[in-house]
């Protein structure tokens, strides 16, 4: 439910931004923002889980989350809705850290792997397959269906955790609760995730008009934009946060993250492959239904239906994975999915114009999720190998964080490489099709503007646009300019998974350095 709230948004945003009249910014918070708020609490509803019960909080987690379903679902102000979504991230860091923690303190010996195979292969299907469920909620009822449906499945799964889930806690740890950690790697990772989303809209280093905050005026005549002051502040509230977490730890009070966890060379290193693979996923979820239904003219059930391939490949690769890593090894099967990831988006990315067809792009998306859900199911365990059972509330808070950062920073990196390229593909597609002038840029500065949705307004319009006869062929510059800016932002994705390749062969590389040396050491060893 919390995975599928996550993408199931992304094909009704193009309906969600025509109904609530949002522009390009305020459209990546609807997604970036639930991300960011429930990576910014992951770490402390993971240390509440361990001292206050894992099954409590989950309880606790589904009343909050069905609350901000409702609140999204009666949205009618882009606020309104934003509000909702903070609502639903605080639901959702309630739950996370108690699902994996639950399962990790469960399941022992020849099962373990199979469950974590199965909680992978969920994570990944259901990011796939929810914009299928949101582009035909969209279609066939409205965008508001996509928060109402969380009723439903929310009540249903109150009543079945207080039959079948055990209550379990974990290591308390010091005394006292970290309120300055909280606070601290909060606003750390919501200035980093603000600056990506706004740098594009406001201005990288000098602003480009006036921005309203909270009542607040960062003015045009302002010596630079608030953008470089936001990266700073995450700079040092993260530095202050490593280091305070530090002191705690010397002091032996209660930290939100044991900093000695990135000793283990398996936990820091797969850490790093899941915040690297989570940017390249979700960049890649935030840009395709904008480019499916913009730029070929899809609606919303026929782009669901398309991006529905993911979960065809993941579903099936997910539930398999387990058998694959009995064979070569978990690490190697992370590598061998990734590997397909990234063959898939860069073929994609090459193939992809105005009027690719759709069966293609479906084709490719079944090879980019074949290995979506073998990396995701066997990448969690993998990073959860090494660490100490007594604190594996902690790791799994801590992997749950780090995917977060990285979908909010998908998204957000997403929109930004989109905005960025968008404002040099579309005036160039223009001005091949002899579209020229004043009347040219404002057009091509309301389509980047919009997201895309410019197009879709105009091939509905027609002859009796503004345009008049000449909107046939600014609709196919349109979409051509669009085509070729979403090509550059999904090779931007490729990028962070191949980095993400990299970093899961530095696992690979010890694990095969951990199990030699563990075969040195027995004395049974020949």
């Amino acid at each position: 439910m919390i995975v599928l709230d996550g993408t199931i948004v992304g094909v009704a945003l193009p309906t969600i931004i025509s109904d609530l009249d949002l522009d390009l910014s305020s459209a990546q918070w609807v997604n970036s923002l639930y991300a960011i708020v429930l990576a910014a609490l992951l770490l402390s509803t993971g240390r509440l889980a361990d001292r206050w019960g894992r099954r409590r909080l989950f309880l606790a987690g589904i009343v909050v989350f069905v609350g901000g379903s409702l609140l999204a679902a009666a949205s009618e102000t882009g606020d309104a809705l934003l509000v909702s979504r903070v609502v639903q991230g605080i639901g959702a860091a309630l739950i996370m850290p108690s699902t994996l923690s639950t399962v990790n303190a469960t399941f022992r010996g020849k099962y373990r792997a199979a469950a974590f195979g199965v909680w992978g292969a969920v994570i990944s299907g259901a990011a796939a397959i929810g914009p299928l469920v949101g582009g035909a909620l969209t279609q066939y009822a409205s965008w508001e269906w996509i928060f109402l449906v969380n009723i439903p499945v929310g009540l249903a799964l109150f009543v079945f955790a207080l039959i079948t889930v055990p209550e379990t806690k974990g290591f308390k740890g010091g005394r006292g609760a970290d309120v300055d950690g909280a606070l601290l790697s909060a606003v750390g990772f919501g200035s980093l995730v603000f600056a990506v989303i706004q740098g594009p809209e406001i201005g990288w280093w000098k602003p480009k008009g006036d921005l309203q905050i909270l009542g607040f005026t960062w003015p045009e005549t302002a010596p630079v934009s608030i953008i470089p002051v936001c990266f700073a502040i995450a700079a040092v509230s993260i530095s202050l946060f490593v280091v305070w977490e530090r002191h705690r730890a010397k002091v032996r009070r209660s930290a939100l993250l044991d900093l000695d966890l990135f000793r283990v060379p398996t936990f820091s290193w797969g850490n790093l492959t899941a915040a690297m693979v989570a940017i390249g996923e979700f960049a890649i979820i935030f840009v395709l239904p904008l480019y499916l239904i913009n730029a070929l003219g899809f609606d919303t059930m026929e782009a669901g239906l398309v991006l529905a391939a993911m979960a065809i490949g993941a579903f099936f690769s997910g539930a398999s994975a387990r058998h694959l890593a009995a064979r070569f090894g978990a690490a190697s099967t992370v590598l061998i999915g990734l590997g397909l990831e990234i063959g898939g988006v860069v073929v994609l990315a090459l193939v992809l114009t105005a009027t690719s067809p759709g069966w293609l792009i479906a084709a490719l998306l079944v090879v980019y999720g074949l290995g979506l859900g073998l990396a995701s199911a066997q990448l969690t365990g993998l990073v959860l190998r090494d660490v100490p059972t007594e604190i594996s509330g902690q790791g799994s808070a801590t992997q749950s964080t780090v995917r977060q950062i990285g979908s909010a920073l998908g998204t957000a990196l997403s929109g930004a490489a989109l905005s960025v390229a968008l404002a040099v593909t579309l005036p160039a597609a223009l001005e091949k099709d002899g579209l020229t002038g004043e009347s040219a840029t404002r057009l091509a500065d309301s389509t980047r503007e919009s997201a895309g949705s410019t197009i879709s307004q105009l091939r509905t319009e027609g002859s009796s646009s503004q345009l008049g006869s000449a909107t046939d062929t600014a609709v196919n510059s349109l979409a051509s300019g669009f085509a070729d800016g979403t090509r550059i932002s999904l090779l931007a994705a490729s990028v962070f998974l191949l980095l993400g390749f990299l970093g899961a062969l530095k696992v690979r590389l010890s694990v095969k350095a951990e199990d030699a040396a563990a075969a040195a050491s027995d004395p049974d060893h020949s």
